[in-house]
């Protein structure tokens, strides 16, 4: 099966078998938002529950 390379740009797998995106909300409009809520855009965040497995299919895991 081969691997949707849309997904495997944005999303990493951890050494524990997780997967980690990139938050949403952070590429513009950055002004009034405040710095800790920026600080917070920039950290991973883990696919939810619902979308594992569809996305684990579309990485060929």
């Amino acid at each position: 099966m081969k691997t949707r390379k849309g997904f495997a740009k944005r999303i990493r797998v951890t050494k524990t078998g997780k997967l980690m995106r990139a938050s949403a909300w952070k590429s513009h409009l950055l002004e009034h938002k405040s710095k800790k809520r920026k600080r917070n855009y920039a950290k991973k965040q883990s696919i939810a529950q619902a979308d594992r497995k569809e996305v684990r299919r579309a990485l060929g895991i």
